[in-house]
């Protein structure tokens, strides 16, 4: 009690962002005595590093997302907010959302996330599809089944050869594992589907714009990882430059790959609202943070994940933006704001490197955590169980173990359907960009992700430069 006999009031704290980051600040403030509120544009957690999956039709969009509201349910210092914030004032502690509301807070958390970084090329992003929610992945498979669609009834060769290559651009861990997967179903899942297209027809191709695959890995487990892909009949295109993407495919130098599909897993970039908090940013729009995380000059506001860029002592690099910097992070942030609250010091984040991993198919994985290096089958058996351990929810864990069982079985993909309406138009569309070249006149392909709009970059950079910041990559956790 006050001297006139109030309570004192609870610190508000407020987190931006329900991903890996923001979610587990929130939790590891359970119990504690502040008012928390978090705050995210969609109302699910996303498990970012199974969201390739639902693009190859192995599992649904609710198997590896969960509501966040269902997550928090019996944290009763945490309330849930849908919005999007469109302005942060600093000086009076106070955050605007895009539906008028307003937030005043005593701690801020900011963990936004990251989007598909074009590197200033948004023309590309009418024509590329990222990989960084739910609707790119619905779109992406909504993209390659209609491609089948329109090649079982394609008689012209060479426009069918268009309509089943898939292009890949990025060798990093999503870009892998895209590739391999996009492999696997066309080979082996959809050539049993579709008895007018034989198993050796689709092609599928990764470009790397450096020398080696999966920057930060091992060289030879990067050189397993393109082995592993090479035996799926991926074709890998490394120390190859995009130079220009359109509606009828890919120009690598001088060379245009005709293509129905194309996936940017080339590179992230921080998401806008990190550019309005008004602080330092650094390559990528990521926001310069100090080793407690915070802000400077703020230290009661604190930015983490993919948002964050830090260079440890030591280190010529930043944090890498993955599953594993953001969890810890968010761990560590809380423990902070609960330092202050009992008067003591802070402390400086260390980031404890569990390792990284990939999956690139049906017993083909590689993996590397300290000195321990492993390739194959054992690779793939302990990238299942690291992601069953972390995916939120007992039910999620039973249903994904079931699909993998199931594929593993029989071959098979539960989640083959073609979502949105007036798809048949759809298949027309790309059959008739099929018989054009590269240099003819457009033809707009109803996208359904039209209405929300696309996700392009903000920042200028090379567009040949390689993936900076990976969120929905493998890594231990």
């Amino acid at each position: 009690m006050t001297e006139g006999g109030s309570t004192p009031r609870k610190k508000r704290v407020v987190i931006v962002g329900g991903g890996f980051g923001g979610l587990e600040t929130a939790k590891a403030l359970k119990g504690d005595d502040v008012d928390i509120t978090l705050v995210d544009r969609s109302n699910h957690h996303l498990f970012q590093p199974l969201l390739y999956q639902v693009a190859m039709a192995g599992l649904s969009p609710a198997e590896i997302a969960a509501p966040i509201r269902a997550v928090l349910k019996h944290q009763t210092n945490c309330r849930v907010l849908l919005g999007e914030v469109t302005r942060v004032e600093l000086g009076s502690k106070r955050l605007h959302l895009d539906h008028g509301d307003s937030l005043s807070y005593d701690y801020l958390v900011v963990a936004a996330g990251a989007k598909t970084n074009f590197f200033g090329n948004e023309a590309w992003a009418r024509h590329a599809l990222g990989l960084k929610s739910v609707d790119d992945a619905v779109e992406i498979r909504r993209r390659v089944l209609l491609a089948f669609e329109a090649a079982e009834r394609e008689s012209d060769v060479d426009a069918r050869r268009r309509l089943l290559t898939f292009v890949v651009i990025g060798g990093g861990p999503t870009g892998v594992e895209m590739a391999g997967g996009l492999a696997e179903l066309s080979r082996f899942v959809l050539a049993d589907d579709f008895r007018e297209i034989a198993g050796r027809e689709p092609r599928v191709v990764l470009v790397e714009a450096t020398d080696r695959l999966l920057p930060g890995m091992d060289e030879k487990l990067a050189q397993s990882a393109a082995k592993q892909l090479e035996d799926l009949a991926v074709e890998l295109r490394l120390s190859t430059k995009v130079t220009d993407i359109n509606e009828h495919g890919v120009k690598l130098g001088e060379e245009w790959l005709r293509a129905s599909t194309v996936v940017w897993s080339a590179g992230v970039c921080a998401r806008s609202l990190a550019g309005r908090l008004g602080c330092e940013t650094a390559r990528g729009g990521r926001v310069k943070v100090e080793a407690d995380c915070s802000v400077p000059d703020h230290p009661e506001v604190s930015v983490i994940g993919d948002m964050a860029y830090f260079v440890p002592e030591g280190s010529e690099q930043p944090l890498p933006g993955v599953a594993q910097v953001a969890m810890q992070q968010g761990r560590f942030v809380a423990r902070q704001i609960r330092r202050d609250l009992a008067g003591k010091p802070r402390e400086t984040f260390e980031y404890v490197d569990k390792g990284m991993m990939a999956t690139i198919g049906r017993s083909r994985a590689v993996a590397q955590s300290g000195k321990l290096k492993l390739s194959g089958f054992t690779a793939w058996i302990a990238w299942l169980f690291i992601h069953l351990i972390y995916l939120i929810g007992y039910r999620r864990r039973l249903m994904v173990l079931l699909e993998w069982f199931w594929s593993y079985a029989t071959y098979k993909r539960g989640a083959r359907l073609i979502t949105g309406d007036r798809a048949w138009e759809r298949a027309q569309q790309l059959a008739q960009q099929a018989e054009q070249g590269p240099n003819s006149g457009p033809i707009r392909v109803l996208d359904s992700r039209s209405e929300r709009g696309t996700q392009g970059a903000s920042s200028p950079a090379r567009p040949d430069a390689t993936e900076e910041s990976d969120s929905g990559s493998t890594s231990v956790a």
